[in-house]
């Protein structure tokens, strides 16, 4: 998954640019495109109207004069591709346009010229209306905030603040940029960043993400992270980023396009002259069914099957807080069928506490553990060291403190060397018959062991409980019924803790005694008979997570695991996974059947050739329709039922 990060940015139809040569441009929903063809439009129907009443020039210049308002950049543009034998839809259309004029066909000819625009000014609405659809989450954005400074407020640009600095919330307003509440009490609204709708209750010592509403209290933050880095800056930044990337369905789209063109053309030149050399076919008739070809033959829908529908579906779920960083990852989150999950702060709440204990020398015990884990930010030391406290113990400094991945922490205390982690760090001791009694106890309760031991002898344990998250079973289970065939926990924690927690959840297959180096080999493995997504939210987790096909980071991860994934949970649980996945299947569902479609209507108009039934008429409200149709569809994704 390495080379993941590294595709390249491409602009998702942004003016049709490149789209497999095709270059026609969009004025976006502008009021001139629209004076425009409304004009044309009148101009047409009054010479409809005219026809047969009045002299026959005066209506075939009110056809020229509306095709040339409607049709006249697609046809310098067709002009310029045709000189450079550059073949992509303005070519289509320049020669459609050019030969039903030749032929005399003014009424096609102008519909031609109008429905072309018309239909360009759809696609780019279509467009459009996917993208403005993140104006909610642009809009979470604030632009300034109030400082606090020797007791002085002061409005300043939220660009300008600095990590230390200490700001004023005030109910109505936004928190400028992530932090910590230093004095206040108040309800946030978190939805901009999480998706979640109700508000959070939050008050002094509490942490808050930028870009959420203070809805009453008068908050005091101090800010931890400059705009930029904050959370809500990072979310706009990666979708802005995700929206411009392509899926292989779309770089295939655009691949096929550039052959699928020429190939039209030479089709629509076979029509022409074919049947009129080997048949005696009327030479007119044939170029005016060749001309349908041409019309017929515009990829207009094929190239936009793809591109709305993953911008929308991107956006559907940012606004569920939901944060995938790429069409790729869109598409892969879709195709899964397995998916691996960390057990601490996935599955469990990672706010672990000691729950039993086991004393075989005390205090040297405690002390030692206390001394160890003193400064440790791991959750397990933190819990360790909360039970310490409790029991009003204050413990004194180790040295030569060295962590061992996988197994715990070896150092020094009062010129002894001791060991405090799981039983692989105690090895190098014999143990005795009631102190495994004891191991065998905790881990049949399924509780993690924190054992300290010195170079002879085990001085005593700790069993560890993590509660489990409400939602992990119904998580679970959920997927199951949304057709993730195999769920899998991976842990470094004992195999009775891991199992007991599987069972409880829902889980199929789990493995515990799991090294960071196990755990890449196992998702390896699982990716050798499926698509696997990996879910982790610790340093230790980041290598699984790039070995997958599909990385998963919970929210409140560590930097480095947020970095890694291709998708990132903001609200920090599962709850809305199975409902992303959803919508990732439902876009996938979306390009394929807007592919056939496409492809479909264009395949029957093309078969009305045969008995010489395709007229410009069809051949023009089939590429229209088609158009508008695989629109409509894409954005379907965007529709969301309020709960």
């Amino acid at each position: 998954m390495n080379d993941k990060n590294k595709q390249s940015s491409y602009a998702c139809c942004d003016e049709h640019q490149d789209h497999a040569g095709q270059s026609h441009t969009h004025n976006h929903g502008s009021k001139r495109m629209i004076a425009i063809l409304i004009t044309s439009t009148l101009l047409y129907l009054i010479a409809l109207l005219m026809e047969g009443g009045v002299i026959g020039w005066v209506v075939v210049a009110l056809y020229l004069i509306a095709s040339a308002l409607s049709g006249y950049s697609t046809f310098l543009r067709g002009m310029r591709n045709l000189l450079k034998l550059r073949f992509n839809i303005d070519t289509l259309m320049t020669i459609a346009l050019i030969g039903a004029i030749s032929i005399g066909e003014w009424k096609e000819a102008t519909l031609v010229a109008i429905l072309f625009g018309l239909n360009e000014l759809l696609e780019g609405i279509g467009m459009e209306k996917a993208k403005r659809s993140m104006e909610s989450l642009l809009k979470a954005a604030p632009k300034e905030a109030t400082t606090l400074v020797n007791g002085i407020e002061t409005i300043v640009p939220i660009a300008s603040l600095r990590v230390l600095d200490t700001v004023i919330v005030k109910p109505g307003e936004k928190i400028p940029s992530d932090g910590l509440i230093l004095s206040g009490n108040s309800s946030v609204n978190e939805a901009a960043i999480t998706g979640e709708s109700l508000p959070v209750e939050k008050t002094a010592g509490n942490h808050v993400y930028g870009g959420s509403l203070n809805n009453e209290g008068v908050l005091q933050i101090r800010i931890e992270k400059a705009y930029k880095d904050s959370s809500l800056a990072r979310i706009l930044h990666l979708v802005s980023e995700a929206q411009a990337t392509r899926t292989p369905t779309e770089l295939f789209i655009n691949k096929f396009a550039r052959y699928y063109t020429p190939f039209i053309i030479a089709a629509a030149l076979f029509i022409i002259i074919l049947p009129p050399l080997l048949f005696g076919g009327d030479w007119k008739s044939w170029l005016y069914q060749g001309l349908a070809v041409l019309i017929v033959g515009c990829p207009c829908s094929l190239i936009l099957s793809s591109p709305i529908a993953i911008i929308a579906g991107i956006t559907r779920n940012a606004r569920n807080g939901i944060l995938i960083k790429g069409g790729l990852f869109l598409e892969q989150l879709g195709k899964l069928d397995t998916i691996a999950f960390d057990k601490t702060g996935t599955l469990t709440k990672g706010e672990p506490y000691v729950e039993d204990t086991v004393v075989y020398e005390e205090p040297l015990f405690y002390e030692v553990a206390g001394a160890i884990e003193k400064s440790s930010s791991h959750p397990i030391g933190k819990a360790v060291m909360k039970e310490i406290k409790r029991l009003g113990i204050n413990p004194k400094t180790a040295e030569d403190i060295q962590a061992v991945p996988g197994r715990g922490i070896h150092a020094r205390y009062q010129g002894e060397k001791y060991w405090l982690g799981n039983e692989k760090s105690i090895e190098h001791l014999i143990i005795q018959e009631d102190v495994l009694l004891s191991i065998n106890r905790l881990k049949d309760e399924g509780l993690t062991l924190v054992l300290v031991a010195d170079q002879t002898k085990i001085l005593g344990m700790f069993g560890i409980a993590d509660e489990l998250r409400e939602e992990s079973k119904a998580v679970i289970a959920e997927l199951h019924r949304n057709g993730i065939r195999r769920t899998v926990m991976l842990s470094g924690d004992h195999q009775k803790t891991v199992e007991k927690i599987a069972k409880a959840i829902g889980v199929k297959d789990y493995y515990g005694n799991l090294l960071p180096e196990d755990k890449v080999a196992k998702v390896k493995e699982l990716a050798e008979k499926g698509i696997v997504g990996m879910i982790g939210d610790g340093i230790n987790d980041t290598p699984a997570l790039a070995s997958a096909q599909l990385g998963i980071a919970m929210g409140k991860g560590t930097d480095s695991a947020i970095e890694t994934a291709d998708i990132v949970l903001m609200q920090d649980h599962l709850g809305k996974l199975p409902s992303a996945i959803k919508i990732a299947r439902k876009v996938n569902r979306i390009i394929r059947f807007n592919i056939a479609v496409s492809m479909g209507l264009k395949l029957l108009a093309l078969l009305l050739t045969i008995p010489g039934w395709l007229t410009l008429w069809v051949a023009i409200l089939s590429d229209m329709g088609a158009t508008i149709f695989v629109t409509l569809i894409s954005l379907t994704i965007l529709v969301q039922k309020k709960s």
